[in-house]
């Protein structure tokens, strides 16, 4: 499960003024990349592991019930809506299953509201308190199994 920031760059336009130099090398292979032709640059915001609750909101809340792995825009409206849902389970431990419930299915790990589940919660509030202070950036999410 992924969030991904998508940061806009437009280097391929000279009004722009973008200057910069990308070098990447996987091992010894250099990976070529012409930097004036670079729109966008995309940064992993979240990385998930079993933390179906978090996911089960995106499926409901973002991709219109589909679960099928695919990547979806996430509105800095969602990211807020989310946000605070996090905080409120947070305060109070009762309301997880309301607010946040788990879901059962493969890969998707224990729906106990146990220590695992807080301490994903903990991170998602971390990652999306980031993703916030993000004005110009575009955020999409998927998963993949």
């Amino acid at each position: 499960m992924y969030l991904e920031k998508h940061i806009y760059i437009g280097a391929m336009f000279d009004f722009k003024k973008v200057t910069g130099k990308i070098e990447i090398k996987i091992g010894d292979r250099e990976i070529p990349v012409n930097f004036n032709k670079v729109s966008c640059i995309v940064e992993q915001a979240a990385y998930w592991r079993k933390e179906n609750a978090i996911h089960n909101w995106f499926v409901v809340n973002v991709q219109k019930g589909e679960d099928d792995c695919g990547r979806y825009y996430v509105s800095k409206e969602n990211i807020e809506t989310l946000l605070t849902l996090v905080n409120k389970v947070l305060k109070n431990h009762a309301l997880a299953a309301k607010l946040l419930p788990t879901q059962s299915g493969f890969f998707f790990g224990s729906t106990d509201f146990d220590e695992y589940y807080f301490e994903g919660l903990e991170y998602t509030k971390t990652v999306l308190e980031e993703a916030i202070k993000c004005e110009s950036d575009e955020f999409y999410y998927h998963s993949s199994w």
